[in-house]
């Protein structure tokens, strides 16, 4: 690019201008890589000379005026009418190999580059690229008031403005002839429809595939080949719509790149309805990993049952020889015995209690609490730590500061007052065991704390 197409360099995320950036992503896009462009004498083997324009679209012209151009450079070439703006993306002898792929036969079908561009063509030219957008908007709304079943992707105003080339897609055919009527009333322009598929649209849109690539159609894919679910079913792939469609809603190109591998390497595993007889039963194929070339065989059909994974070579020859009517005894090499797996035990060595929480006892206000926490800290010593009883006086009552503990007064015999043989008689009536129904119960226990108080009077009343 000279000094004088420096001036319209524009910002780097501008779609509708042509800048060195521009010229960037146009040049990343459909790519050609020229390995003969250190070559002398490369450029003047033929004057033929590719140019892009807006996204996908590439044409061939022959360099007339012999101007001195390289990748990069913008030209202005013959267009039908008036002329157009593209970026030059190949010269020399390799433009000769990308018309045979092109199709492009007859040389009249092959334009002149008129031109350089000049800071004139380079103004028309932005002014054309800034009413793209609103021209498509406008114009499927136009198709819609219309009635008409198609739906308008992209327009390309050619760069002198004459001209709009209008893409369109359509699952039928579409009477346009009204609609190119309407449009060229509308926008003053020259109108031309172009068809396109689902495939192309996503190609001229771009975007980022499921493999976070760029699309392939979008960067260096030219040429679309039809993709079946052959394809799928060759690389035992599951047939899930939504994971085998791309972003054209169709199935993925990138479908039938290792196809061509996957049908070799087949040809080498066994057939599927094939059933390997052994001594000890019938194995039935499973699956298959076609690329390592292993297959798994069941005893069961449907279940993945006494499952057996061999190669593809022992698998062939077990196959033979049943057909000899012999039977080995394992389907392993030389007949050996699968050795059974041990179960694994997966809480070996691990504590199952490990999670659970350890119970905190409540504590209770008061001093009730606190004489229920020091009889359970008495409790949990052992008995050499507990303290022993003080001794009781030959009185029978406790020192000052003592407190009484309720089993060893239980265990002590209570002193029995002169003449009290009615009281021990209902004492040990009262020490029975209890029987009857439980209604019984409760006089006895009444019964006893009445002796219980006639006691405590009299034992006073002795000691004093």
């Amino acid at each position: 690019m000279d000094n004088k197409n420096k001036e319209f360099e524009i910002c780097h995320d501008c779609d509708r201008g042509l800048c060195r950036d521009a010229v960037g992503r146009q040049d990343r896009q459909l790519n050609t890589y020229d390995w003969l462009a250190d070559v002398p004498g490369n450029a003047d083997d033929t004057d033929l000379v590719e140019v892009q324009f807006k996204h996908t679209r590439k044409g061939y012209y022959h360099n007339v005026n012999r101007l001195e151009l390289k990748k990069g450079d913008i030209v202005a070439v013959e267009a039908s009418p008036g002329h157009d703006i593209g970026v030059v993306t190949l010269t020399g002898r390799l433009v000769k190999m990308q018309l045979k792929k092109a199709n492009i036969k007859s040389p009249d079908d092959i334009k002149r580059i008129y031109r350089l561009a000049r800071p004139v063509d380079m103004e028309k030219y932005r002014e054309a690229k800034s009413r793209e957008h609103a021209t498509m908007i406008e114009s499927r709304q136009i198709a819609k008031n219309l009635g008409l079943q198609m739906k308008i992707g992209d327009v390309e105003y050619q760069g002198d403005c004459n001209k709009a080339i209008f893409y369109y897609i359509a699952d039928e055919r579409v009477d346009f002839r009204q609609l190119i009527k309407v449009l060229a009333e509308t926008f003053h322009v020259r109108i031309e429809m172009k068809q396109i598929g689902a495939r192309q649209e996503a190609g001229r849109i771009g975007g980022t595939g499921p493999c976070g690539r760029e699309l392939c159609c979008a960067t260096w894919m030219k040429n679309f080949v039809s993709v079946s679910t052959n394809a799928a079913r060759f690389q035992d792939i599951s047939l899930n719509p939504q994971k085998l469609a791309g972003m054209c809603a169709k199935l993925k190109c990138c479908l039938n790149y290792e196809v061509d591998n996957y049908i070799e390497a087949g040809r080498k595993l066994p057939s599927k309805e094939v059933t390997l007889h052994t001594q000890d039963a019938e194995y039935h194929l499973f699956k298959s990993d076609i690329l390592t070339g292993m297959v798994t065989y069941s005893t069961d059909k449907s279940v993945a049952a006494n499952v057996e994974t061999i190669s593809a070579v022992r698998a062939k020859e077990v196959i033979e020889m049943n057909r000899r009517g012999e039977k080995p005894l394992s389907l392993q090499e030389d007949g050996k015995q699968k050795e059974p797996k041990k179960p694994v035990d997966l809480l070996a060595n691990e504590n199952i209690t490990r999670f659970d929480k350890a119970k905190k006892k409540k504590k209770k206000g008061g001093k009730g609490g606190q004489n229920a926490a020091q009889t359970a800290a008495k409790d949990k010593q052992p008995a050499s730590d507990k303290p022993k009883p003080q001794a009781q006086k030959e009185d029978g009552r406790q020192p000052k500061g003592a407190q009484p503990e309720r089993k060893a007064a239980a265990r002590q015999p209570r002193p029995q007052p002169e003449g009290g043989a009615q009281q021990s008689a209902d004492k040990q009536s009262a020490d029975r065991p209890r029987q009857g129904r439980a209604g019984n119960r409760r006089p006895a226990g009444r019964q006893q704390r009445g002796n219980r108080e006639q006691d405590a009077p009299q034992e006073n009343g002795t000691q004093q």
